[in-house]
């Protein structure tokens, strides 16, 4: 059954908040006749597991599912992972949609280590794990690579690995800006991810800085950074010019906005005020299983969206 496919009698009914009708089961995704929402203000980019009941896990399904949501972004960490065949069905439905893609996770090759270290063998790795995200940037039309530096040495100086840090990146930017892709760097939270290099807004801003490229930027996870630093409005506006993307999760939990501490309604009108137009992956799990945490998923970025 096509997804548009209007459904007759009882199993279609209406959902509160924008959303659309029902099928039974999870193997059916939910079909709609028609838009179920208005566009969103900003670009909040579900990830193609983020729907299983109401949309399926067809990727194509679930894209077509998001832009009847009203939502304009998906984002996949592991696109790299995906058969260049289905990396080309996204991205042809994704124009069709009239949506953008977030940032995907760039791996080195194995056997590259952490870009703490000057190692000309290691960073050969990353640069092979580049080109392979140069190559799912071509097919797909996402143009920012992720990249976590790796861990932190505690038996170097922290300057020495900055250093080598900012090295190996400017050598990985240059290839990158050749090829139209940006390398975004994202800081981890030292609780959750203890042990590694890089922690911090100011401190990535600082790295990006010095590489000096544009194609070296940041990824703003708030979630991280709410644990780590707080402060989060005035450190993005700090780190402005260097922030390409943008990683939402309330905290604690790392669940949809409004289950934690963080306002992101104050934070989305903010972001918006400034012009933002890139996308926010809603990096994060539900707080409510099943079908009705996917209806309380929506709605609660219906409420934060709401300025």
């Amino acid at each position: 059954m096509k997804r548009r496919h209007f459904i007759q009698g009882s199993i279609a009914t209406a959902v509160t908040a924008g959303l659309g009708s029902l099928t039974m089961g999870a193997q059916n995704p939910i079909s709609t006749s028609e838009s179920n929402g208005e566009k969103f203000k900003l670009k909040y980019a579900p990830g193609l597991g983020a729907f299983p009941e109401m949309a399926g896990k067809d990727p194509i399904e679930v894209i077509k599912f998001c832009s009847d949501q009203g939502f304009r972004a998906i984002f996949d960490n592991n696109l790299m992972k995906k058969e260049p065949e289905l990396q080309q069905k996204i991205a042809g439905e994704l124009r069709r949609s009239q949506m953008d893609i977030g940032p995907f996770v760039l791996r080195p090759e194995e056997g590259g280590r952490s870009l703490v270290y000057k190692d000309s063998v290691s960073l050969e790795k990353w640069k092979s794990g580049l080109e392979e995200a140069i190559k799912t940037s071509k097919r797909t039309g996402a143009k920012h690579a992720l990249i976590v530096p790796g861990a932190l040495d505690h038996k170097m100086e922290m300057d020495y690995q900055t250093a080598n840090v900012i090295d190996n990146l400017r050598e990985l930017a240059e290839i990158a800006e050749k090829a139209g892709v940006v390398i975004v760097l994202e800081p981890l939270n030292r609780w959750n991810h203890p042990d590694l290099f890089l922690t911090g807004i100011p401190q990535t801003y600082a790295i990006c800085r010095a590489v000096n490229s544009p194609s070296c930027k940041i990824v703003n996870d708030m979630y991280h950074q709410q644990i780590t630093e707080g402060n989060l409005i005035p450190n993005m506006d700090r780190a402005w010019s260097e922030i390409a993307a943008f990683h939402v999760g309330d905290n604690p939990g790392r669940k949809e906005p409004g289950t934690g501490e963080i306002n992101y309604q104050v934070i989305f009108k903010h972001i918006h005020k400034r012009g933002y137009n890139g996308v926010l992956c809603m990096e994060h799990g539900k707080s409510i299983q099943g079908i009705e945490g996917e209806k309380a998923l929506i709605k609660a970025y219906r409420k934060a969206d709401n300025f």
